[in-house]
């Protein structure tokens, strides 16, 4: 298995590459992310570190968060075992980077993107080497990769979902010919309100429990989807983030974000995993937005551009229409 140092220095470099390609769009004036380093004590559910670099109030970014996480527990929780229950109870390892950026500007979509390992190891004995990265990764008895990134737009433009997409399906080529189009449709199935019957946006890509071909090769697929995310993404905010909106259209944005809202509370696992295990409340919970609505058994008129967002939810090919 790869050492745990070259995986900390690939997704703590990723997060500060990502971070300086949004203050560098939020320009000189902007505002700039606030770096809170933070550390959990040992004998706390989880041991580790992380850094959670929060931008509010931006001239194009109302909230965003991208952050860093180095965690190892002595217990798997729920969340990580559902599919693995001969897993259940034992020590961990955790790393990865989580992002969500929710722009100002309704006609620009909200983006998440997530990349990440998780080690189990075989017994308490190995948490007592955590220093010695070596040892500590060879002791692993069972690794996997996951992460993906998706879009959710309120006014949707084909051609910048188009442009999600495709960037999305160059960035797993290399990896096989069917690859982008199962981690597409993963995604479709994943970021899906159950509760609502709806897709959460338009999707992406998705992937989790990756281990095959061996660990190289999954290294190297879920670093080609965390370094595509500034291409996919913020070419979009680029081109719409001046373009002129009102009332009616904040509120329509705040109504969406509700569902945004639901499904990080009601069915990510990330979210799920951080809270059942003891991780930091503040730097799970960034994700969500700062202003949301909820209306009861609500729906747009027909033929308003509210009502094209619906269309747009539902699932095609769009990296090749």
């Amino acid at each position: 298995m790869i050492e745990t140092g070259t995986l900390r220095a690939y997704f703590s470099g990723l997060q500060s590459r990502i971070v300086a390609a949004v203050e560098a769009l939020e320009g000189g004036c902007g505002a700039r992310f606030r770096a809170d380093p933070w550390h959990k004590e040992a004998g706390q559910p989880l041991d580790g570190n992380g850094l959670t670099c929060i931008i509010e109030g931006g001239r194009v970014f109302e909230r965003g968060g991208v952050s860093f996480s180095h965690v190892s527990g002595a217990a798997l929780p729920a969340s990580a075992t559902a599919k693995r229950p001969e897993l259940a109870g034992r020590p961990f390892e955790a790393m990865g980077v989580s992002l969500v950026l929710h722009p100002e500007n309704p006609y620009c979509p909200t983006a998440h993107m997530n990349v990440r390992c998780l080690l189990a190891h075989p017994g308490n004995d190995v948490l007592a080497n955590r220093s010695d990265t070596a040892a500590f990764a060879k002791d692993a008895t069972l690794w996997w990769f996951g992460g993906g990134m998706d879009l959710t737009p309120y006014y949707p433009f084909e051609a910048d979902i188009r442009h999600f997409h495709a960037t999305c399906r160059t960035a797993l080529a290399p990896f096989g010919d069917d690859v982008h189009a199962r981690y597409k449709k993963w995604c479709d199935e994943y970021f899906f309100l159950k509760h609502r019957n709806e897709p959460r946006g338009v999707g992406g890509i998705f992937f989790d429990d990756l281990n095959e071909g061996g660990d190289e090769r999954c290294f190297a697929l879920t670093r080609a989807v965390g370094d595509a995310f500034t291409e996919a993404y913020l070419p979009i905010i680029e081109k719409r983030r001046n373009t002129p909106f009102g009332d009616r259209e904040r509120d329509f944005q705040a109504y969406r974000r509700g569902r945004y809202v639901e499904f990080n509370l009601v069915w990510d696992r990330g979210t799920l995993f951080g809270l059942q295990s003891g991780g930091r409340t503040e730097s799970i919970l960034m994700s969500l937005p700062p202003v949301v609505k909820w209306r009861y058994d609500w729906k747009p008129d027909a033929g308003t551009p509210e009502a094209e967002l619906y269309e747009a939810l539902r699932p095609r090919d769009w990296a090749s229409s």
